[in-house]
């Protein structure tokens, strides 16, 4: 009889992105065949603290959190297999999961965990480096322009006077954020204003954008280490002025379009870019990768890529796949193959000169 895997679902955080972690976690959990692996699961409390026990996705949805107990995962190899945990599968998104800081603990652990690296997962989070590193690829990004939080309390209105030179409409994000949090779509002065200002609560560095006026959003999913593959585009039709974090997780009312009802020669093209952005940033396990198509001239652009996608029930990136041939269950075992089949190559790295 084959020994089941013990895997670590790491779910909540300290992140604005806290409840889209638990809807994530509880598909994750759901997914998971008994029959192959035994699971532990970690909850991380907007504070940071780290608890475990019986049924904590649960006792975190109730806020029941008394019923837990507070563990310490030290960044010792030889001290963190305290739970003799084969692989972590972090279902964290945003600040302090998905930016690379539980990479790096998880990579001090020399631990096997699910998903981008240190690299990849700060590249694809700082959505402002990120496009530089587009840029630097020759992949096109629409134009905008970088600030911090302290030009916005000094002379918010220096910024405005700034941006509002890449046109209206103007999308405000911070520049470390994920499911539409903080961000604003602005048609004049006032909104931008009150976007700055949002934006800048949620990080200290806010990246403003040009808008496609009359665009299309098309996603792809990817997966797969040094030779990733790319899923069917989907399309999303926002039910609000764009994909909120409302539409994407409270309402639910945003239409999925899958397959994307565009061309085999744009998918194609579109899926290579998928594959090059994935690579530049060094990506690994999986991202998903989201474009603007303007309606007008039928350019597209590359908008963000996302290394922990959200895997609730209406999610695109498992919708994708699952389109693409890869049911939900599967997808979650090959990225859990993926997991191990990185830490095998990174035990390879020598640590010692001599």
């Amino acid at each position: 009889m084959t020994k089941k895997l013990k895997i670590a679902i790491i779910f909540g955080g300290r992140s604005g992105e806290h409840e889209v972690s638990l809807m994530s976690a509880k598909a994750v959990l759901a997914a998971l065949d008994s029959a192959k692996y035994e699971v532990l699961q970690i909850g991380i409390t907007y504070e940071g603290a780290w608890l475990s026990g019986e049924n904590v996705l649960e006792a975190f949805e109730n806020n029941e959190l008394e019923k837990l107990e507070s563990i310490i995962l030290p960044p010792d190899p030889s001290r963190f297999m305290l739970h003799a945990i084969d692989i972590v599968f972090p279902v964290l998104h945003g600040s302090y999961g998905e930016d690379g800081t539980m990479q790096g603990f998880l990579e001090m652990a020399d631990a096997a965990y699910v998903g981008a690296g240190v690299v990849g997962s700060a590249v694809g989070m700082d959505k402002g480096i990120f496009k530089d590193m587009m840029i630097a690829n020759d992949i096109p990004v629409v134009d905008g322009v970088l600030v911090l939080r302290t030009e916005i309390e000094k002379d918010i209105n220096a910024v405005i006077e700034k941006t509002e030179k890449l046109g209206y409409p103007l999308f405000v994000k911070p520049a470390n954020m994920g499911s539409s949090v903080g961000v604003s779509k602005c048609d004049n002065s006032s909104s931008l204003y009150e976007g700055l200002l949002e934006a800048a609560t949620y990080d200290r560095r806010v990246l403003i954008e040009r808008g496609i006026i009359d665009a299309r959003e098309i996603e792809i999913s990817v997966l797969g280490n040094d030779v990733p593959e790319a899923s069917v585009p989907g399309e999303v039709e926002p039910s609000r002025e764009f994909y909120s974090y409302e539409s994407k997780y409270i309402d639910g009312t945003s239409g999925l379009m899958i397959p994307a009802p565009i061309s085999e020669k744009l998918a194609k093209k579109m899926r290579e870019i998928a594959i090059k952005t994935y690579k530049a940033i060094d990506c690994a396990g999986m991202a998903r990768v989201d474009f603007l198509l303007d309606k007008n001239d039928g350019k597209f652009y590359l908008n963000e890529v996302n290394t922990l996608p959200g895997f609730t029930s209406i999610s695109m990136y498992p919708k994708l796949w699952e389109a693409s041939g890869l049911p939900y269950p599967q997808l979650v075992d090959r990225l859990i193959e993926l997991a191990l089949e990185r830490k095998e190559d990174r035990d390879r790295i020598k640590r010692r000169f001599r």
